[in-house]
């Protein structure tokens, strides 16, 4: 059976997805190069895996410009 990917992403699943270090993950969070989670509850941050998707293929350029969280 195929593993489902999750439709919303913790820090250390959606760094897995990009195979990046959960540290690498947040330093380009941080820096800009990838988009912030989204805050779905007091302190539960996930991250869209369709968007991460679409940067992953190429389809997103300039995400300061395309994304508005």
């Amino acid at each position: 059976m195929r593993r489902q990917t999750p439709m919303l992403a913790s820090e250390t699943t959606a760094a897995r997805l990009l195979d990046l270090r959960t540290q690498e993950f947040r330093a380009l969070v941080d820096g800009g190069h990838l988009p912030k989670g989204h805050e779905i509850a007091p302190g539960v941050v996930r991250w869209d895996t369709d968007m991460l998707k679409q940067i992953s293929n190429g389809e997103v350029g300039d995400i300061r410009g395309a994304i508005e969280w």
